[in-house]
């Protein structure tokens, strides 16, 4: 999915969300529209998709790279801490800004004391002013939300 109400969306931070639970795809994607926020988002339900990707193989050759990854650890068949392993070993993506998405602060906890390496923990599901806060901190991109619509 780009630009959840579709529209211009150069210049804006790409975001990949890895989530394997509908019910947090749908609630991420009903706050970027309820708070009109315009960059494109991406959703993919499981790690292998994710690899494929992020490494733009098999039905994704032609993927953008996104800006900011959010990603569930816990995702079916791949699991989510392969995808970061991928990710962290391939220098195309060394930019790439990663968000671990986390049920509980007893698993962050245990993730950051397991050496995980992000510099970003979230707890879903993903609170809109802390995403929004992360995006204006990627200093080259930004969020752009549509005030002309009421």
């Amino acid at each position: 999915m780009s630009d959840p109400d579709g529209g211009e969306t150069l210049g804006l931070a790409h975001i990949l969300l890895v989530e394997d639970d509908a019910g947090d795809v749908a609630y991420t994607i009903d706050e970027f529209r309820e708070h009109r926020l315009r960059n494109p988002l991406t959703v993919l339900g499981n790690g292998l998709e994710a690899i494929e990707y992020l490494e733009r193989r098999g039905a994704h050759t032609e993927a953008p790279t996104p800006d900011i990854l959010l990603l569930d650890l816990n995702l079916p068949g791949v699991d989510g801490r392969v995808v970061l392993d991928r990710v962290l070993g391939n220098p195309r993506l060394s930019d790439l800004t990663v968000v671990v998405l986390t049920s509980s602060p007893l698993e962050e906890q245990m993730l950051r004391d397991f050496g995980v390496p992000t510099e970003f923990y979230f707890r879903k599901p993903v609170d809109f002013a802390q995403l929004s806060g992360l995006i204006r901190s990627v200093d080259q991109f930004s969020i752009v939300v549509d005030r002309a619509r009421s």
